[in-house]
């Protein structure tokens, strides 16, 4: 390494990528600020529409509480800043990507720019089918469990952390393909040894659906189901990624880490 870039001259780039870095986290704070600024209007709406499911499968002149004195107030709108968080995730990764890009090779920005979107659009699809297809079916299966005498009134607050948490797993879930891309890709795995592990790779799923879901069948099924089918569109896109015998390509040495951050300094200076 060049003894230059531990001199005082050289702790300028360092501070620089500091100072891009903080420019570009509170871009993001700014955004998602902004959103929530437009959405806390409506945040007993979004925090309807949210409970939706649920009250659909509630009994006649059953409602839900707030056992919290301020729950009524701070709930919607603790809904609203997670809301806005969501809608922001586009422009969040904008600025991971722009912030990591001079840093990447050509091939390593050719791979990783699709992988991002392809991993926002599958947390999107994973919270959509969470709303639309399993909370109906949980919520149905749930209320209609109740012992007789027993009035189904849930805490608003309480029901927020419970979808929460449903959206979370099942967003991450859907990432499947991804990490089977990115397995593949490394070297880490081959796409033969995926396919001779797949029985593994069903029992995980269901394990992980019994784990992230509530104590039923039926929403542990509708979670493994679709991680064991997002595992297979993973393994048959993950062929188009194995790395080439004869490729030159490999982890950058001391010499291409140098060369590399020479080209960072140079974009700065122009």
């Amino acid at each position: 390494m060049n003894p230059s870039k531990f001199d005082g001259g050289g702790e300028q780039p360092f501070i620089s990528h500091l100072i891009e870095l903080r420019n570009r986290l509170l871009r993001i704070v700014l955004c998602v600020l902004v959103v929530f600024l437009g959405l806390a209007s409506y945040a007993n709406e979004i925090y309807s529409l949210l409970a939706g499911p649920l009250m659909q499968h509630m009994p006649k002149n059953s409602t839900m509480i707030a056992i919290d004195v301020a729950s009524p107030f701070f709930t919607p709108f603790k809904l609203a800043l997670i809301v806005s968080a969501f809608i922001s995730v586009p422009f969040i990764l904008y600025q991971f990507w722009a912030f990591v890009a001079p840093g990447l090779y050509k091939r390593e920005r050719r791979m990783i720019l699709p992988l991002l979107v392809a991993s926002t659009l599958l947390f999107y699809m994973g919270v959509a089918f969470a709303y639309f297809v399993v909370f109906p079916l949980v919520f149905g299966f749930l209320t209609a469990a109740a012992p007789e005498g027993v009035a189904v009134m849930t805490d608003i607050a309480k029901y927020l952390d419970f979808v929460l948490a449903l959206f979370f797993a099942f967003g991450v879930c859907f990432e499947v393909p991804i990490f089977t891309i990115v397995l593949v890709w490394t070297g880490l795995v081959t796409p033969e040894g995926l396919v001779d592990k797949r029985p593994y790779v069903i029992v995980g799923a269901f394990i992980v659906g019994a784990v992230l879901t509530p104590p039923d069948a039926i929403s542990q099924t509708l979670l493994a189901v679709p991680m064991w089918m997002l595992f297979e569109l993973g393994l048959l896109c993950s062929r188009f990624f194995v790395p080439k015998p004869d490729s030159d390509y490999q982890m950058p040495d001391d010499a291409e880490m140098e060369a590399r951050l020479d080209k960072i300094e140079q974009q700065e200076d122009e």
